[in-house]
């Protein structure tokens, strides 16, 4: 099955959660981004967490930017998404490698670094953007999510996001959960969620048996009636095109260009997302320069 967000509710109201199977998303970004197994799994949480998270905006066109900033090798990983979920990103050190933990697992937290911060941007095509940040607690990233949410929208998350990749390097399986607590939850509530998660056991051996979302959600709120609110397929998808790359070269303004022209003759620049190449030749450039000396 392709890749897919579920949004549900439980019957009483007091439990609202997502989930996501992600593996062809992240299958896509890794082969972009040529990504090594460690960074292929700290790319694929945050495009699974950012895609959950911008389904969940409100109003089309807007979109939500996932920023994790840590002490570790990979340096800065960025998703964005829109709000339907569809998602891009990047990692700034693909090819990072480390060892295995001792349990054998991926040691994604040591190439986040457990100092840093985790940025959420929500463009929501008001006068300014929403921006929350906060200090990352591990940078296992599924952690610092729902810790986000506690502390700068103080709505009670659980996260839990996961990549399995095969002996080829590949994606086998990806995807995840986002539960949180409606107002009104008690104790009870929190306690059959917390029992729920423990009994399901870790997100990847859940994916590993079955990566259905609403499979997923079942395992996981076990002890409530989940109502399944509405599902839509997702995809990595960046928006890039020609007009934007000229948009962005005419920002540079007309010194600049010109500094460009005299001394390369012509340019290339590559989208960070999806590592396409714009060529820009010499006339090109020339015809830019003189756009903007007409707009002087």
């Amino acid at each position: 099955m392709s890749d897919h967000i579920l949004r549900a509710i439980t019957s009483d109201g007091l439990v609202q959660a997502a989930a996501i199977s992600s593996r062809d998303l992240t299958e896509r970004a890794r082969q972009i981004h040529k990504t090594l197994p460690v960074a292929t799994a700290a790319l694929g949480r945050t495009l699974a967490g950012a895609s959950m998270m911008g389904n969940a905006l409100k109003g089309h066109g807007a979109s939500l930017t996932l920023q994790i900033k840590g002490s570790g090798p990979l340096g800065t990983i960025l998703a964005v998404s829109d709000s339907d979920g569809n998602v891009r990103g990047y990692v700034t050190n693909p090819q990072t490698e480390l060892p295995l933990r001792p349990d054998g697992k991926l040691d994604v937290g040591g190439a986040v670094g457990q100092e840093g911060s985790l940025t959420v941007i929500k463009d929501l095509h008001m006068k300014e953007p929403y921006v929350g940040t906060v200090n990352l607690l591990g940078g296992e990233i599924a952690e610092d999510i729902a810790a986000y949410f506690v502390e700068s929208e103080q709505i009670p998350t659980a996260c839990a996001l996961g990549v399995l990749i095969d002996r080829n390097q590949s994606v086998k399986a990806a995807g995840g959960y986002l539960i949180q607590l409606m107002p009104g939850a008690g104790e009870d509530t929190i306690a059959k969620v917390e029992g729920g998660i423990m009994a399901a056991g870790n997100v990847s051996a859940i994916l590993e048996k079955d990566p259905d979302p609403e499979a997923m959600l079942r395992a996981v709120l076990s002890d409530f009636e989940v109502k399944v609110l509405e599902q839509e397929p997702v995809e990595y998808r960046c928006g890039c095109s020609r007009d934007r790359i000229e948009r962005a070269l005419l920002s540079l303004g007309r010194d600049e260009l010109s500094a460009i022209l005299a001394e390369q003759g012509s340019c290339d620049l590559t989208c960070q997302f999806c590592d396409r190449v714009y060529h820009f030749s010499g006339p090109e450039l020339e015809g830019l320069i003189q756009s903007l000396e007409k707009k002087d």
